[in-house]
């Protein structure tokens, strides 16, 4: 069995009923929620396109979901996207010339799923690196993690979530 932890969150329509609707689909075609953390409303991060129906970004809500699953995390992967489809997520093409770690453009959407970590394990391949490149930089992705699995230590870093959830509140 794997374990995958998952951060799932968004800011358009029925936020809490979305939550539950993708945790329910994740629930169903990728595995067992063995833990669940609160969900957290935090301010957008990161510089946001703001369509012409929108005055202003709205903040969104997060959790952080412990999967157990058979799939191997490509499989998670492919999963993740169709629900976030499912759900009513667009996703915007990212230029081949932005870096995974460049400063982007984000979008406002229904929900979001992303893969946090994948066993102790680290993954990089085209379309998917795991530990998440940015999640060490993100407040609304280790406020939930801490809350969550704390102790666990982050394979490239050396480092619990608790440890680097400091270190983000201390810099």
């Amino acid at each position: 069995m794997n374990r995958v932890v998952l951060l799932i969150g968004g800011n358009q329509g029925d936020r809490h009923a979305l939550i539950q609707q993708a945790t329910e689909l994740i629930r169903q075609r990728i595995g067992s929620v063995v833990a669940m953390s609160s969900i957290y409303e935090t301010e957008p991060w990161g510089e946001f396109e703001v369509g012409s129906d929108e005055l202003r970004v709205k903040s969104f809500l997060n959790c952080g979901l412990l999967v157990e699953t058979a799939l191997t995390a490509h499989q998670v992967l492919h999963e993740a996207l169709a629900i976030e489809k499912e759900l009513g997520r667009e996703r915007t093409p990212v230029s081949p010339f932005t870096s995974r770690l460049s400063p982007r453009l984000y979008h406002s959407r229904p929900i979001d799923i992303d893969i946090i970590f994948w066993n102790d394990e680290v993954v990089d391949t085209a379309d998917l690196v795991v530990p998440h490149p940015r999640m060490h930089l993100r407040q609304f992705v280790l406020e939930p993690l801490c809350e969550m699995i704390p102790d666990y230590v982050h394979p490239q870093f050396g480092k619990t979530v608790r440890e680097l959830y400091a270190d983000l509140l201390n810099n």
